[in-house]
């Protein structure tokens, strides 16, 4: 009776996972009761795989891309586990996992809830985002240990609950440590990406995990902040070309106001002019304000007073404002050290380009050699 039902066993030749799905990360390989491994039986695992024999819910062996003929060689683990006096000759009951190891892309990242960050111009205001990154199995043993277990199939989405947290608090800990304006935050989407990269890397590597890539599609403010951005673009706009409006529409008050001569009567001529005339008033204003020049204020150095930039003393105080550039000869600020129109070092001597003798500051010739101080 006991040899008849060991013939009824099957007896496995051809151990191997075809995938064809694209978010199957662990597949355990189908063994019922009557399935036996034995010695000679071939184990295939295929590029971006790697099998793990598991016997009693300990990992006995692990089997990187290639083919096997199933010996006492090859699963020394499991053979020592077994303590089979006869070696690798008997049948053995394990659980065979395949875990794929190729990078899966294109999963989608979101805030579920607002991001909160100081920014300088708006007070705190609070961030939405959204966009993809990439992970793949570093280290197969390590991930079936704190992850997946002894689970029968395991897909991405299981992971995704994991570590889709710690992608999200990256970002956040790494635009809040900017303190980056919101308005300059689409030209660093990059620069967060490598960030969250590097920030992530040892988090994932506990779960025998690695983070690919990210990629930051968008980081939206709040509407009501948009619209406040909108308002501010409008004025913007408007500041430029009101100018241009007003005395627009100047002229045509004008032309209208000439051509109101109410049939030829004279007082509806006389109103004509006197509106044209003043209006004509308000266009001579409004350009004389456009072409204005504005003046350059800056402080006193010493008592702080409002003055014309550009002057060596102050008219309150009559303190100097600055000194002279031995160079280019321009005035420059008392604390500068380098002037702002040649670039020249204000605190390093200057020397003769020929004779190489020190030159006093605001010497034009060389008092050695009589070259001129460029």
């Amino acid at each position: 009776m006991g040899l008849f039902s060991f013939f009824k066993k099957q007896l496995l030749k051809v151990i191997e996972w075809k995938d064809n799905s694209k978010d199957t990360v662990v597949y355990r390989f189908p063994l019922t009761d009557r399935d036996e491994i034995m010695t000679s039986s071939t184990l295939v695992v295929r590029e971006s795989q790697v099998a793990i024999f598991v016997h009693k819910g300990k990992i006995a062996d692990v089997f990187t891309p290639g083919t096997y003929k199933l010996s006492t060689e090859n699963i020394p683990f499991l053979t020592k586990i077994l303590s089979l006096p006869t070696g690798f000759e008997s049948p053995i009951k394990a659980e065979v996992y395949y875990v794929n190891t190729k990078q899966f892309v294109g999963l989608k990242w979101g805030t579920q809830n607002p991001i909160m960050m100081r920014d300088n111009e708006f007070g705190t205001i609070r961030l939405r985002g959204f966009g993809i990154y990439s992970f793949k199995v570093d280290d197969a043993k390590l991930f079936m240990k704190e992850l997946f277990g002894t689970n029968e199939v395991y897909k991405v989405g299981d992971v995704e609950l994991q570590i889709r947290p710690m992608l999200i608090q990256a970002l956040t800990d790494a635009i809040a440590e900017s303190k980056i304006s919101a308005l300059d935050l689409a030209a660093n989407y990059k620069e967060f990406s490598s960030e969250v990269l590097n920030a992530s890397t040892k988090e994932f590597e506990k779960y025998g995990l690695k983070l690919c890539s990210v990629v930051i599609e968008n980081l939206s403010l709040p509407e009501e902040v948009e619209k406040t951005l909108d308002e501010r673009t409008k004025l913007g706009v408007l500041e430029d070309k009101m100018g241009t409006f007003t005395q627009y529409q100047a002229a045509q008050a004008i032309r209208d106001a000439a051509q109101n001569t109410s049939g030829g009567n004279l007082a509806g001529l006389g109103v004509g002019l006197g509106a044209g005339t003043t209006i004509g008033g308000v266009f001579a204003d409004n350009i004389t304000t456009q072409n204005k020049p504005k003046i350059k204020t800056a402080s006193c150095v010493k008592c702080g007073a409002k003055i014309k930039d550009g002057v060596k003393f102050c008219p309150e105080c009559g303190a100097s404002q600055g000194a002279e550039c031995p160079v280019c000869h321009k005035h420059v600020s008392k604390n500068a050290k380098f002037c702002p129109e040649c670039g020249a070092n204000l605190k390093k001597e200057i020397k003769c380009k020929k004779c190489n003798a020190t030159l006093k500051k605001g010497a034009k010739f060389c008092p050695e050699c009589g070259t001129k101080v460029e």
